[in-house]
Protein backbone atom coordinates (compact mmCIF):
# COMPACT_ATOMS: atom_id res chain seq x y z
CA UNK A 1 0.00 0.00 0.00
CA UNK A 2 1.56 3.30 -0.85
CA UNK A 3 2.10 6.59 0.99
CA UNK A 4 -0.59 8.26 -1.09
CA UNK A 5 -2.10 10.68 2.23
CA UNK A 6 -0.66 13.49 3.23
CA UNK A 7 1.29 14.13 6.71
CA UNK A 8 -1.28 17.05 6.87
CA UNK A 9 -4.31 15.00 6.60
CA UNK A 10 -3.08 12.42 8.80
CA UNK A 11 -3.35 15.10 10.88
CA UNK A 12 -6.61 16.33 10.90
CA UNK A 13 -7.73 12.83 10.78
CA UNK A 14 -6.23 12.57 14.33
CA UNK A 15 -7.53 16.10 15.69
CA UNK A 16 -11.11 14.72 15.06
CA UNK A 17 -10.64 11.14 16.61
CA UNK A 18 -9.19 13.68 19.69
CA UNK A 19 -12.49 15.37 19.31
CA UNK A 20 -14.80 12.42 19.00
CA UNK A 21 -12.93 10.93 21.75
CA UNK A 22 -13.31 13.75 24.34
CA UNK A 23 -17.09 12.21 24.41
CA UNK A 24 -16.14 9.07 25.63
CA UNK A 25 -15.52 8.36 29.28
CA UNK A 26 -12.04 8.06 30.51
CA UNK A 27 -11.68 4.35 30.70
CA UNK A 28 -12.69 4.26 26.86
CA UNK A 29 -10.27 7.08 25.60
CA UNK A 30 -7.46 5.62 27.76
CA UNK A 31 -7.64 2.10 26.32
CA UNK A 32 -7.40 3.81 22.69
CA UNK A 33 -5.61 7.04 22.66
CA UNK A 34 -2.06 7.60 24.75
CA UNK A 35 -0.36 10.63 25.04
CA UNK A 36 2.92 8.78 25.04
CA UNK A 37 3.93 9.24 28.91
CA UNK A 38 2.53 6.02 30.32
CA UNK A 39 5.07 3.16 30.55
CA UNK A 40 2.42 0.49 30.04
CA UNK A 41 1.85 2.11 26.41
CA UNK A 42 4.46 0.30 24.14
CA UNK A 43 2.54 0.68 20.94
CA UNK A 44 -0.41 1.28 18.66
CA UNK A 45 -3.92 1.43 17.78
CA UNK A 46 -5.01 0.83 14.42
CA UNK A 47 -8.15 2.34 13.96
CA UNK A 48 -10.04 2.43 10.39
CA UNK A 49 -13.37 1.23 9.13
CA UNK A 50 -15.76 2.51 11.98
CA UNK A 51 -17.86 4.84 9.80
CA UNK A 52 -18.72 2.13 6.98
CA UNK A 53 -21.34 0.58 8.41
CA UNK A 54 -20.71 -2.56 5.76
CA UNK A 55 -16.98 -3.44 7.93
CA UNK A 56 -17.77 -6.97 8.00
CA UNK A 57 -19.01 -7.35 4.93
CA UNK A 58 -15.49 -6.25 3.79
CA UNK A 59 -13.40 -7.68 5.57
CA UNK A 60 -15.29 -10.78 4.65
CA UNK A 61 -15.00 -10.37 1.41
CA UNK A 62 -10.88 -9.57 2.00
CA UNK A 63 -10.76 -12.70 3.20
CA UNK A 64 -12.68 -14.84 0.26
CA UNK A 65 -10.08 -12.66 -1.91
CA UNK A 66 -6.93 -14.22 0.39
CA UNK A 67 -8.22 -17.32 0.35
CA UNK A 68 -8.71 -17.54 -3.71
CA UNK A 69 -5.00 -15.68 -3.79
CA UNK A 70 -3.34 -18.71 -1.35
CA UNK A 71 -5.51 -21.17 -3.80
CA UNK A 72 -4.27 -19.84 -7.24
CA UNK A 73 -0.67 -19.09 -6.53
CA UNK A 74 -0.43 -22.20 -4.61
CA UNK A 75 -1.81 -24.09 -7.72
CA UNK A 76 0.56 -22.30 -9.94
CA UNK A 77 3.85 -22.38 -8.28
CA UNK A 78 2.60 -26.40 -7.97
CA UNK A 79 2.67 -26.95 -11.32
CA UNK A 80 6.43 -25.46 -12.30
CA UNK A 81 7.75 -27.71 -9.78
CA UNK A 82 5.50 -31.19 -10.86
CA UNK A 83 6.78 -30.26 -14.38
CA UNK A 84 10.64 -30.12 -15.90
CA UNK A 85 9.43 -28.55 -18.72
CA UNK A 86 8.16 -25.41 -16.81
CA UNK A 87 11.30 -24.70 -15.05
CA UNK A 88 12.40 -22.38 -16.97
CA UNK A 89 13.95 -18.82 -16.44
CA UNK A 90 9.94 -17.46 -17.66
CA UNK A 91 8.36 -19.43 -15.08
CA UNK A 92 10.98 -18.91 -12.68
CA UNK A 93 9.55 -15.50 -13.19
CA UNK A 94 6.78 -16.35 -12.75
CA UNK A 95 6.79 -18.51 -9.51
CA UNK A 96 9.01 -15.20 -7.99
CA UNK A 97 5.58 -13.23 -8.52
CA UNK A 98 3.64 -16.18 -6.99
CA UNK A 99 5.80 -16.08 -3.98
CA UNK A 100 5.66 -11.89 -3.63
CA UNK A 101 1.85 -12.18 -4.41
CA UNK A 102 1.40 -14.70 -1.78
CA UNK A 103 3.77 -12.40 0.67
CA UNK A 104 1.79 -9.60 0.35
CA UNK A 105 -1.51 -10.86 1.26
CA UNK A 106 -0.62 -12.74 4.13
CA UNK A 107 0.79 -9.40 5.73
CA UNK A 108 -1.99 -7.56 4.98
CA UNK A 109 -5.40 -9.47 5.41
CA UNK A 110 -4.94 -11.95 8.32
CA UNK A 111 -4.04 -9.86 10.67
CA UNK A 112 -7.06 -7.67 9.73
CA UNK A 113 -9.35 -10.15 11.09
CA UNK A 114 -8.53 -9.84 14.78
CA UNK A 115 -8.05 -6.21 14.40
CA UNK A 116 -11.55 -5.37 13.30
CA UNK A 117 -14.04 -8.08 13.83
CA UNK A 118 -12.68 -9.26 17.81
CA UNK A 119 -11.77 -5.44 18.26
CA UNK A 120 -7.84 -6.42 19.05
CA UNK A 121 -6.60 -2.99 17.69
CA UNK A 122 -3.56 -2.90 19.98
CA UNK A 123 -0.21 -3.66 18.40
CA UNK A 124 3.46 -3.50 19.77
CA UNK A 125 6.08 -1.78 18.28
CA UNK A 126 8.01 -4.04 17.27
CA UNK A 127 4.89 -6.08 15.40
CA UNK A 128 3.69 -2.87 14.07
CA UNK A 129 7.25 -1.89 12.38
CA UNK A 130 7.71 -5.10 11.55
CA UNK A 131 4.66 -5.29 9.34
CA UNK A 132 5.74 -1.90 8.11
CA UNK A 133 8.97 -3.17 6.50
CA UNK A 134 7.45 -6.64 4.58
CA UNK A 135 4.45 -4.63 3.55
CA UNK A 136 6.25 -2.29 1.83
CA UNK A 137 8.89 -4.66 1.33
CA UNK A 138 6.38 -7.17 -0.37
CA UNK A 139 4.74 -4.02 -2.72
CA UNK A 140 8.08 -3.04 -4.13
CA UNK A 141 8.43 -6.32 -5.21
CA UNK A 142 5.53 -6.42 -7.19
CA UNK A 143 6.71 -3.69 -9.31
CA UNK A 144 10.33 -4.76 -10.07
CA UNK A 145 8.68 -8.46 -10.46
CA UNK A 146 6.63 -7.47 -13.62
CA UNK A 147 9.44 -5.82 -14.82
CA UNK A 148 11.48 -9.21 -14.65
CA UNK A 149 8.76 -10.52 -16.56
CA UNK A 150 9.33 -7.14 -19.42
CA UNK A 151 13.03 -8.67 -19.04
CA UNK A 152 12.18 -11.99 -19.76
CA UNK A 153 10.01 -11.20 -23.03
CA UNK A 154 12.39 -8.43 -24.20
CA UNK A 155 15.56 -11.17 -24.55
CA UNK A 156 12.64 -13.55 -25.83
CA UNK A 157 11.12 -11.63 -28.82
CA UNK A 158 14.77 -9.57 -29.63
CA UNK A 159 16.94 -12.26 -29.01
CA UNK A 160 15.02 -16.14 -30.12
CA UNK A 161 18.14 -17.44 -31.36
CA UNK A 162 20.32 -16.52 -28.27
CA UNK A 163 17.91 -16.96 -25.62
CA UNK A 164 19.08 -20.34 -23.96
CA UNK A 165 22.14 -18.62 -23.72
CA UNK A 166 21.33 -15.39 -22.38
CA UNK A 167 18.90 -16.12 -20.03
CA UNK A 168 19.42 -19.21 -17.99
CA UNK A 169 17.75 -20.67 -15.07
CA UNK A 170 21.48 -19.89 -13.40
CA UNK A 171 20.94 -16.37 -14.49
CA UNK A 172 17.55 -15.64 -13.48
CA UNK A 173 17.90 -16.82 -9.72
CA UNK A 174 20.52 -14.38 -9.19
CA UNK A 175 18.61 -11.41 -10.73
CA UNK A 176 16.11 -12.60 -8.55
CA UNK A 177 18.27 -12.72 -5.61
CA UNK A 178 19.56 -9.26 -6.50
CA UNK A 179 16.01 -7.69 -6.76
CA UNK A 180 15.37 -8.86 -3.75
CA UNK A 181 18.41 -7.76 -1.89
CA UNK A 182 17.96 -4.36 -3.57
CA UNK A 183 14.79 -3.77 -2.20
CA UNK A 184 15.39 -5.07 1.37
CA UNK A 185 18.18 -1.97 1.04
CA UNK A 186 15.50 0.40 -0.15
CA UNK A 187 13.01 -0.61 3.01
CA UNK A 188 15.01 -1.29 5.61
CA UNK A 189 16.07 2.69 6.19
CA UNK A 190 13.03 3.97 6.25
CA UNK A 191 11.63 1.75 8.44
CA UNK A 192 14.50 2.20 10.43
CA UNK A 193 14.39 5.63 10.77
CA UNK A 194 10.20 5.13 11.35
CA UNK A 195 11.25 2.94 14.40
CA UNK A 196 13.80 5.64 16.08
CA UNK A 197 11.40 8.59 16.41
CA UNK A 198 9.41 9.82 19.70
CA UNK A 199 5.79 9.35 19.66
CA UNK A 200 4.35 11.39 22.17
CA UNK A 201 1.70 13.19 19.77
CA UNK A 202 -0.62 10.21 19.66
CA UNK A 203 -0.77 6.39 19.55
CA UNK A 204 -3.80 6.13 16.75
CA UNK A 205 -3.08 4.68 13.65
CA UNK A 206 -5.55 6.04 11.26
CA UNK A 207 -5.15 2.88 9.13
CA UNK A 208 -5.58 -0.79 8.93
CA UNK A 209 -1.78 -1.44 8.78
CA UNK A 210 0.87 0.18 9.94
CA UNK A 211 1.75 2.19 7.00
CA UNK A 212 5.13 4.75 6.54
CA UNK A 213 2.74 7.77 6.28
CA UNK A 214 0.19 7.29 9.41
CA UNK A 215 2.59 6.14 11.80
CA UNK A 216 5.52 8.79 11.18
CA UNK A 217 2.80 11.53 11.23
CA UNK A 218 2.33 10.50 14.66
CA UNK A 219 5.71 11.52 15.62
CA UNK A 220 6.64 15.07 17.91
CA UNK A 221 9.88 15.27 16.33
CA UNK A 222 11.10 16.49 13.15
CA UNK A 223 9.66 14.17 10.36
CA UNK A 224 10.98 15.56 7.28
CA UNK A 225 13.64 13.60 6.81
CA UNK A 226 11.31 10.62 6.75
CA UNK A 227 9.04 12.38 4.25
CA UNK A 228 11.65 12.88 1.80
CA UNK A 229 13.17 9.57 1.95
CA UNK A 230 9.55 7.75 1.80
CA UNK A 231 8.95 9.75 -1.32
CA UNK A 232 12.26 8.94 -2.78
CA UNK A 233 11.91 5.94 -2.12
CA UNK A 234 8.05 5.58 -3.53
CA UNK A 235 9.44 6.69 -7.14
CA UNK A 236 11.79 4.94 -7.36
CA UNK A 237 10.22 1.58 -6.67
CA UNK A 238 6.84 2.79 -9.23
CA UNK A 239 8.63 4.93 -11.79
CA UNK A 240 11.78 3.04 -12.50
CA UNK A 241 10.95 -0.37 -12.94
CA UNK A 242 7.35 1.36 -14.70
CA UNK A 243 10.09 3.10 -17.02
CA UNK A 244 11.98 -0.06 -17.96
CA UNK A 245 8.50 -2.04 -18.92
CA UNK A 246 7.43 1.32 -21.41
CA UNK A 247 11.05 1.09 -22.63
CA UNK A 248 11.30 -2.43 -23.64
CA UNK A 249 7.67 -2.58 -24.79
CA UNK A 250 8.89 0.54 -27.17
CA UNK A 251 12.02 -2.26 -28.09
CA UNK A 252 9.39 -5.19 -29.00
CA UNK A 253 7.26 -3.49 -30.91
CA UNK A 254 10.05 -1.90 -33.26
CA UNK A 255 11.54 -5.42 -33.21
CA UNK A 256 8.07 -7.41 -33.73
CA UNK A 257 7.36 -4.52 -37.14
CA UNK A 258 10.55 -6.08 -38.64
CA UNK A 259 8.91 -9.60 -38.95
CA UNK A 260 7.70 -10.13 -42.42
CA UNK A 261 5.17 -12.71 -41.50
CA UNK A 262 1.62 -10.99 -40.06
CA UNK A 263 1.01 -14.42 -38.32
CA UNK A 264 4.22 -14.37 -36.98
CA UNK A 265 4.02 -10.41 -35.63
CA UNK A 266 1.11 -11.36 -34.11
CA UNK A 267 2.15 -14.46 -32.74
CA UNK A 268 4.97 -12.40 -31.02
CA UNK A 269 2.65 -9.62 -29.86
CA UNK A 270 0.45 -12.40 -28.08
CA UNK A 271 3.36 -13.45 -26.01
CA UNK A 272 3.08 -10.20 -24.22
CA UNK A 273 -0.51 -9.69 -24.13
CA UNK A 274 -0.31 -11.51 -20.62
CA UNK A 275 1.93 -9.19 -19.11
CA UNK A 276 0.48 -6.35 -20.62
CA UNK A 277 -2.48 -7.39 -18.51
CA UNK A 278 -0.89 -7.75 -14.74
CA UNK A 279 0.76 -4.35 -15.46
CA UNK A 280 -2.55 -2.87 -16.26
CA UNK A 281 -3.89 -4.23 -13.21
CA UNK A 282 -0.97 -3.55 -10.82
CA UNK A 283 -0.41 -0.18 -11.74
CA UNK A 284 -3.61 1.38 -13.14
CA UNK A 285 -5.17 0.84 -8.68
CA UNK A 286 -2.12 2.77 -8.03
CA UNK A 287 -2.26 5.70 -10.84
CA UNK A 288 -6.14 5.60 -9.60
CA UNK A 289 -5.56 6.08 -6.21
CA UNK A 290 -3.13 8.64 -6.40
CA UNK A 291 -5.65 10.41 -8.35
CA UNK A 292 -8.18 10.34 -5.68
CA UNK A 293 -5.93 11.19 -3.05
CA UNK A 294 -4.11 14.82 -4.62
CA UNK A 295 -7.85 15.77 -5.91
CA UNK A 296 -9.76 14.89 -2.68
CA UNK A 297 -12.30 13.19 -4.51
CA UNK A 298 -13.31 10.54 -1.78
CA UNK A 299 -14.00 12.46 1.31
CA UNK A 300 -14.47 9.50 4.04
CA UNK A 301 -11.01 8.19 5.45
CA UNK A 302 -12.20 4.88 6.01
CA UNK A 303 -13.95 4.83 2.70
CA UNK A 304 -10.56 5.94 1.23
CA UNK A 305 -8.48 2.94 3.31
CA UNK A 306 -11.07 0.55 2.08
CA UNK A 307 -10.77 0.91 -1.79
CA UNK A 308 -6.32 1.19 -1.27
CA UNK A 309 -6.87 -2.47 0.50
CA UNK A 310 -8.70 -3.14 -2.38
CA UNK A 311 -6.46 -2.21 -4.80
CA UNK A 312 -3.77 -3.85 -3.07
CA UNK A 313 -4.89 -7.27 -2.48
CA UNK A 314 -6.35 -7.24 -6.02
CA UNK A 315 -3.63 -8.03 -8.45
CA UNK A 316 -2.25 -10.63 -6.68
CA UNK A 317 -5.71 -12.67 -6.69
CA UNK A 318 -5.90 -11.81 -10.54
CA UNK A 319 -1.80 -12.73 -11.79
CA UNK A 320 -2.05 -16.58 -11.60
CA UNK A 321 -5.59 -16.58 -12.96
CA UNK A 322 -4.77 -14.32 -16.00
CA UNK A 323 -1.51 -16.21 -16.43
CA UNK A 324 -3.05 -19.73 -15.84
CA UNK A 325 -5.45 -18.98 -19.03
CA UNK A 326 -3.27 -16.84 -21.22
CA UNK A 327 0.09 -19.10 -21.01
CA UNK A 328 -0.92 -22.40 -23.17
CA UNK A 329 2.14 -24.73 -21.26
CA UNK A 330 0.66 -23.71 -17.77
CA UNK A 331 -3.32 -24.25 -19.58
CA UNK A 332 -2.21 -27.39 -20.98
CA UNK A 333 -0.26 -29.02 -17.74
CA UNK A 334 -3.90 -27.49 -15.84
CA UNK A 335 -6.36 -29.16 -17.69
CA UNK A 336 -4.25 -32.58 -17.92
CA UNK A 337 -4.13 -32.14 -14.26
CA UNK A 338 -8.38 -31.38 -12.94
CA UNK A 339 -10.03 -32.99 -16.21
CA UNK A 340 -10.11 -36.43 -15.52
CA UNK A 341 -8.57 -38.90 -18.59
CA UNK A 342 -10.97 -41.16 -20.38
CA UNK A 343 -9.87 -44.17 -19.32
CA UNK A 344 -10.87 -42.78 -15.55
CA UNK A 345 -14.29 -41.76 -17.01
CA UNK A 346 -15.15 -44.95 -18.30
CA UNK A 347 -14.69 -46.73 -15.36
CA UNK A 348 -16.66 -44.68 -13.27
CA UNK A 349 -19.25 -45.18 -15.69
CA UNK A 350 -19.15 -48.91 -15.82
CA UNK A 351 -18.86 -49.33 -11.82
CA UNK A 352 -22.29 -46.80 -12.12
CA UNK A 353 -24.19 -49.38 -14.34
CA UNK A 354 -23.08 -52.84 -11.98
Amino acid sequence: MREIRSEARVRRDTELLYSQAAQMNVSTLSALVSNGTAPSDNGFYLIAFDTLGNKNYLILALVIIYLITLFCNLVLLSMVLKHPSLQNPKFLAVCNLAVVDISISSVIVPQMVPVFVFNLNHISFGTCFSQMFFMHFFSDMESFSLALLAYDRLVAICFPLRYPYINTNFRMVLIIGGLWFLVFLLEIFPVTLASNLLYCRSRVVQSCCCEHGPVYALACGDTSLNRQLVTAKSLVVLLAPLTFIVLSYIIVVFAVLRIASVAQRWKAFNTCVTHLALVFIYYLPVIMAYIMANLNLVKSVDLFTAVLTVCVTIPPMLNPIIYSLKTEELLEKLIKTFKPSKVTTQLQKQEEVR
